[in-house]
This record gives structure tokens, C-alpha cells and sequence, in this order.
């Protein structure tokens, strides 16, 4: 049996087996965030307000419930997976339909013992798919989340993936998360790049308030699928000086030095799911820490198939083109590992 199958299988058993074993302790062992573009996680039910007709069992992919079924299964494992034997405090992802199928993930496999919380609310995009979030309550708490979307500079009504924002405590520490979905760039780099600038400013302006709003400096972390790739303008937005007083730092780009990515474009990487942070949480001497060298790609088997086209492999989706292929998504998710300092735990 493959090395990944059998790591699947062993997390499985023991995690039904003996859930207490797995129980995370904050104090000693890292918090790990994870972000999962998942590659249209619909279900089979018509939503007259979105434009969700492929994804129905009629529908030119055929989707049906033993496709959903394996697609939920999936992402289930992969999370499993991500977290060794503990699965992730923070779970974002990109692409999921509507609350339901997050109940499904979270409620009706075996992550329903680790007391996920939901946090999800409908976007405006039209195709129905948005950026939500679950998280362990047994090692963080929710203190507020609230979804955004830009206004300023907007001539007509705003149709893309909102923003989300949360507010989470972890110990004694606090952390703001901020989740992002960028419009697509098909039909070239420069497709969408107006609105991704507008956002981008939005997200800019709302991390300066964050910022501005208690003395002390603030543990930030934006993430997401920007459908660009670090060195791109609007991603600098976020991370160049010249724009504000509170920078991000770019974890992303210091991965993407080394030839690795989470989507791949006719034979090449690109790293547009990224992590950024301030640079409070990398400077840290007090509390949650991190650094580059605790953001990975991850990218077992598994998650990969031989590329038809180009030398090497390449995400195993669900669907290449409108051909059903059963994989688990067309991104890989990236894992960034918190750790508390020393100082913080002997208080």
C-alpha cells in the first residue's frame, strides 16, 4: 500500500480509536494554520440565486452525490493528513458553495472530533463561491469575525468574493486573520488586475486600522488565493514600505525562491496562495511566533498526478477541464506552523 495511504489510514483509526491521545496543547506544540483553495466545492442542490447549473446532476460535469461524497471524503483526509495526528487549529479555505457543505466536511467525517467552528457567510460572487474558515474550539476561541467588501472607488455593484476578517484568541495571545480571493486573472495577467488593486487597497487600509486601533503592535496574518504571484503589484501593495507604516512580510516569496508553487500553468509553478504576516509575529520575543522557515507547500503524493502534457506532476484535480478526474483540487494548500516563545510560557 502506498507510504501517504497508509500515514491516512493510521491517522484515521487512531483518531476514532483514541481522540484524547491527539488533544492539542497550545503550550507545546505548534498551532498550525492551514489554506486550502479546494477547487469548487458545490453540492447537488439547484441555488436560484447562483450560477451553480454545472455543478448539478444534470449539469455539463454531471455532478452528483457520489462524486460530492468522494470530493467531501477528499478534503477530509488532506486535512487529516496536513496536521499529522493533530489536525490544523485554523482551516481557511476558497471555493466552497455555501455553509452545508462545510457541515458535511466538518460534522459527517471524522473531523467532527475536533469540534470545528464554522465561519462562513454568502459572498456576492455570482457563481456562488466563497472564502470561509473552521476552527478548533478546543485550542483557540472566536472573539469576532465580519466579511468585507470594497466600496470606495466602485462605479457598480461589487460581484467578487468578499473578505473575511477574524479575530481569534489562542492561550493568552490574540491573532487577526485575514482570508482573501482574488479575481481570477484568465485571460491574461492583466485580467482582473483593477479590481485585485481595489481590494488590495481595501485589505491595506484595514490592517493600518487594526494597527492603529490598540497601543501594542498587532500578530497579522493574510492569506488566501491572490490569483498573482508575490512580485506582483498588488501583492506589493501589501508588503512595500513606501504605502504604510505597518508592512507585511511575504513568507510566500521566500518559498517561491525555491522553484516551489501551489498552482501549475502549463508546466510552471506559481506560488499565488500565499501567506503574509507582520512583522510583529516574526519578531516576536512575547507569544505566537513564526517565520518562513515554517511555511511549506504541502505537497504529498497523493495530492499529485503525472502531467499529460508537460514534464513532471501536477495538482490532482477534481475536474480537468470538463472532464471528471476524482482528484482533490487544482491548488495545493500551504501550512504555516505557530509556535509560542519560551518567555510566554513560563508567566
Amino acid at each position: 500500500m502506498h507510504y501517504w495511504a497508509v500515514r491516512i489510514l493510521i491517522i484515521i483509526i487512531l483518531s476514532s480509536a483514541s481522540l484524547n491521545m491527539f488533544s492539542q496543547d497550545v503550550s507545546e506544540s505548534p498551532v498550525r494554520f492551514m489554506f486550502y483553495n479546494v477547487e469548487n466545492l458545490f453540492d447537488i442542490y439547484d441555488d436560484s440565486l447562483r450560477e451553480d447549473n454545472d455543478f448539478l446532476p444534470g449539469g455539463v460535469l454531471r455532478w452528483n452525490s457520489t462524486r460530492y461524497s468522494k470530493k467531501i471524503n477528499s478534503l477530509y483526509k488532506t486535512i487529516s493528513a496536513a496536521g499529522g495526528w493533530n489536525p490544523p487549529v485554523v482551516v481557511a479555505f476558497c471555493e466552497v458553495e455555501n455553509k452545508k457543505v462545510l457541515e458535511d466536511l466538518v460534522f459527517n467525517t471524522y473531523l467532527s472530533k475536533y469540534h470545528y467552528k464554522i465561519i462562513h457567510e454568502d459572498s456576492p460572487d455570482l457563481r456562488g463561491i466563497d472564502v470561509c474558515m473552521i476552527l478548533r474550539e478546543d485550542c483557540a476561541s472566536l472573539i469576532k469575525y465580519e466579511y468585507w467588501i470594497p466600496t470606495k472607488g466602485r462605479t457598480g455593484p461589487f460581484t467578487s468574493r468578499s473578505v473575511l476578517y477574524s479575530k481569534i484568541a489562542i492561550g493568552s495571545d490574540t491573532l487577526h486573520i485575514i482570508m482573501n480571493h482574488w479575481p481570477s486573472r484568465r485571460g491574461g495577467v492583466l485580467a482582473g488586475e483593477g479590481l485585485r488593486m481595489t481590494i488590495a487597497q481595501m485589505v491595506r487600509s484595514k490592517i493600518d486600522s487594526i494597527s492603529k486601533s490598540n497601543s501594542e503592535k498587532q500578530k497579522i496574518i493574510i492569506s488566501g488565493d491572490f490569483n498573482c504571484t508575490p512580485d506582483d503589484i498588488e501583492v506589493n501593495l501589501l508588503t512595500n514600505q513606501n504605502y504604510s507604516d505597518n508592512p507585511l512580510i511575504n513568507l510566500s516569496e521566500m518559498v517561491s525562491l525555491k522553484g516551489t508553487g501551489t498552482y501549475r500553468f502549463k508546466g510552471t509553478w506559481e506560488m499565488i496562495d500565499q501567506v503574509l504576516v507582520s512583522a510583529e509575529l516574526i519578531n516576536c520575543k512575547d507569544g505566537l511566533f513564526t517565520n518562513s522557515e515554517m511555511l511549506e507547500v504541502f505537497k504529498p503524493d497523493f495530492l499529485l498526478i503525472k502531467d499529460k502534457n508537460y514534464p513532471g506532476y501536477s495538482p490532482f484535480s477534481t475536474f480537468r477541464g470538463y472532464k471528471y478526474q476524482g482528484g482533490y483540487s487544482d491548488h495545493l494548500p500551504v501550512l504555516l506552523d505557530l509556535h509560542i516563545s519560551r518567555d510566554h510560557l513560563q508567566k
